[in-house]
């Protein structure tokens, strides 16, 4: 029986910088509080979008669902790595966020 193959992780205090950073939290989580440049799919959504060629970085709020998702795009031959601390970690460390209604970003 095969075992699922633990993903790749990387804090983000650690993402190298140009990272491709892939959102995978739901709309009112994004739109609340996300990072500059990233793309937003949420969870099961158009991965035909995602280079193929790079790494792609996964975040969600707390690294737990970007975690799935990771496993599922390398399941899939992409070289993905979750943010193990995801958006959370991400505000604490006080990197950049934006919000989509212009007001202060938080993590929702």
């Amino acid at each position: 029986m095969n075992q699922p193959v633990a993903a790749p992780e990387v804090l983000s205090t650690d993402l190298p910088a140009g990272a491709f950073l892939l959102d995978v939290r739901e709309d009112d989580e994004w739109a609340a509080g996300h990072a500059p440049g990233a793309l937003h799919i949420r969870l099961g959504g158009r991965t035909a979008e995602l280079p193929g060629d790079r790494e792609v970085y996964v975040i969600c709020r707390t690294g737990n669902r970007s975690a799935y998702a990771t496993q599922a795009l390398v399941g899939a031959g992409l070289h993905a790595i979750n943010v193990a601390d995801g958006m959370t970690g991400w505000a604490v460390a006080g990197r950049p966020m934006l919000s989509e209604d212009g007001g202060e970003p938080f993590v929702a």
